[in-house]
Order: C-alpha cells, then structure tokens, then sequence
C-alpha cells in the first residue's frame, strides 16, 4: 500500500511540472537593484539600503584582473615598525591586489584599448591595453570617453628623442661654426633637426617624427599640447611619472607652454602652476566623474573598505583630546583643535610658499 501510494504521488507531482504554466499563473520576480548607467541603486530591503547609491559599473569588465600586473597589498592596520598606531581608523577590510598602472607611458607606438576595469584602489577606473607591435599588457588610467577597441599612443619618446637631436644639433653647430669660420652662414630658421611649434602640436623637420595625434588617450610632452586643452595625468618632473588630476574626474587646462621651459596650467581647485615642458599629459577628463555623488548609506560598507569608527574629541577624556574632559558638550573653551593641539578649521600649517604657484586656490 505504501509503495503504491508513493508511484501516485510521484506520477501526479510529474504531471504537474510537465503541464506549461499559464502567463497568468508565472512567478514574477523583481530585481533588487536598479541600474540606469549613471547610478546603481538598491531596493530598501534594510535601512542601509535605502539610501546607497553607487556609479554605474555596467559597462565595466566582470572578470579580475591580469595576475601578472597586480601585486598583493599588505596592510598594517595603521601602525610602525614598534607596534604603534600612527595612522588613526584603519584596519580590517576586504583584501585586495593593488594594479599596477604605467603612469610613464615611454612605450612608442600603437595600443588597442581591450577593456575597462575596476580599480578598488583608487576612484578612477583603468583600461588595459595591448600594443599592437609587441604584444604586451598594461595599465592605464581610463578618460572620459575611452571605449574597448580604440587605439591609444604615447609621444613621450619622440619628445625625449626631439630634445636630444636638438641639443646635439645645436652643439654640433656651434662646432663647426668654431672650427670653419669661413663655412656659408645657416639662415634664420634653418638650423638642421629645429623644431616647428604649431597650434596643433610638435611638428618636427623632414626625416624626424610626425607630429603627434590628438585623441583622447594620448600622452604627450607639455610642449606638444594645444593651448587650452583638457588635460590629466601631468607629471611635475621632465619625463617623469605623472602625479596630477589621477583621481575620478579630475582635469587641469593647459594656459600657456613653450619648447623649453615651464608651462602653465590651471587645476580644478583654481590654483595655477608652473611645469616643466617635457612633462608628461595626457589628453581629456579621468573617467567616473560621478563618483563624488556616491553614497555608501552604512557603515558596514565603510568597514569592508577599511576603515574603523571615528570617536568624536568632546566624547573623550583630557588628556586624550584638548576638546576631551569637562561636564556635557564642552571644548574647554577653545577653537577647534586636532587631538595634537593643531588649528583644525582656517590655521595656516603650510611653512615655506610653493614658488612654482603662479596663483593659489581661492580661500573661503
């Protein structure tokens, strides 16, 4: 009886999956999350939820990253060598492989963009390239604008290999105007391997490189740059690493540049400055701008990041903090104050003056 009745409800269980559901009668599912390609927002299934709201990652690559160009990213939990805490609110979080990315970009020729990748370790997106010649990866810092299949170049080498011809050009000629002074005089203009400033870029003599390409993506010599361009990515030294406008949405306007000597750029802070010339740039806006919208909405995501909770200074004792001590919400009478007595809001901490500034940000 008991196995006859177990082949009755499997034989009925089996016919009523095999029987096609009506429209009327399937599961509709909702998403929990909502993407509109600017911003990921989440259905308030918990109070922390109902606030978050993170850029678009949609049209980034899903995958990790190429092994070979990360390395792992030790942490410290925000202390020395002997063990003490130097570096407040810090530690625990997810781990992570730090990218790293070619901020030099001294490799000449063509290179394919093959995909967008998150970074968590900075707030702009990268993209990896593959040079079309030799075949290697790396790294680079993604612009506004910059697709999977688009082809990006550096000119950093023909600049360097401008300077040098130039250098040895004039030094040669000096040379031989030394030894034979009765040799016919170059004219005005004419000085073999001279260079040509246009407003579209370097524009070199015959038998020397082209002048550069200006697409998004491109890195070049301040010197090859258009007055007036968009820019991100700038070195402070000749040929060195780029060390400004890397973080999401970051840019700077190039106001004035020569063939030799500093040029002048205007960052979005307002402050203007002086850079070397054959400092590296890169043409357009860092990508993810809209990161500065981001809302977290708890602290477990703060926590996943890295970051511990922060005690307020009137929450303390007097001798942990100067707003430590006292009955109720007190600061002991005194203007706000970090826990090592420095002026928190409006004190001057800056000793010796930028002489590279042309003109500092506008203060409030």
């Amino acid at each position: 009886m008991f196995r006859l009745a177990l082949q009755r409800v499997s034989t009925a269980v089996s016919h009523r999956l095999s029987k096609p559901k009506l429209a009327s009668q399937q599961v509709r599912t909702m998403a929990n999350t909502t993407d509109d390609g600017q911003f990921k927002t989440w259905k308030p299934l918990a109070p922390t939820l109902r606030q978050r709201r993170m850029a678009s990652r949609k049209h980034l690559h899903k995958g990790g990253p190429i092994r070979e160009l990360t390395v792992a990213k030790r942490r410290t939990g925000g202390r020395n060598n002997t063990g003490r805490i130097t570096c407040r609110h810090r530690g625990g979080g997810a781990k992570r492989r730090i990218r790293l990315v070619d901020f030099r970009r001294k490799e000449p020729g063509p290179q394919q963009v093959i995909r967008l990748e998150y970074d968590p370790g900075r707030t702009a997106h990268i993209a990896l390239i593959k040079h079309m010649e030799t075949g290697k990866l790396s790294y680079i810092l993604a612009p506004i604008g910059l697709k999977p299949g688009a082809v990006v170049q550096s000119f950093m080498s023909e600049g360097q290999k401008a300077l040098g011809n130039t250098e040895s050009s004039a030094q040669t000629t000096a040379e031989k105007d030394n030894e034979n002074a009765d040799s016919p005089e170059i004219p005005d203009g004419e000085v073999p391997g001279a260079q040509e400033y246009t407003s579209e870029g370097l524009k070199l003599k015959a038998g020397a490189p082209q002048k550069a390409t200006l697409e998004v993506g491109n890195c070049m010599p301040l010197k090859m740059v258009p007055i007036g361009s968009i820019i991100h990515n700038i070195g402070l030294h000749p040929f060195g690493r780029a060390q400004i406008a890397r973080s999401a949405g970051a840019s700077a306007q190039l106001l004035y540049t020569a063939p030799t000597g500093l040029a002048q750029i205007k960052l979005m802070s307002g402050e203007i400055r002086r850079v070397p010339v054959d400092a590296c740039a890169t043409l357009g806006r860092v990508s993810n701008p809209n990161h500065k919208h981001e809302k977290l909405g708890g602290a477990g995501a703060r926590r996943r990041r890295g970051w511990r909770p922060t005690v307020r200074g009137t929450a303390m004792n007097t001798h942990d903090h100067p707003h430590g001590g006292g009955r109720g919400k007190s600061k002991g009478n005194k203007h706000p104050r970090s826990p090592w007595g420095k002026l928190a809001k409006g004190g001057k901490t800056r000793r010796k003056p930028n002489t590279l500034v042309v003109r500092e940000r506008p203060r409030r």
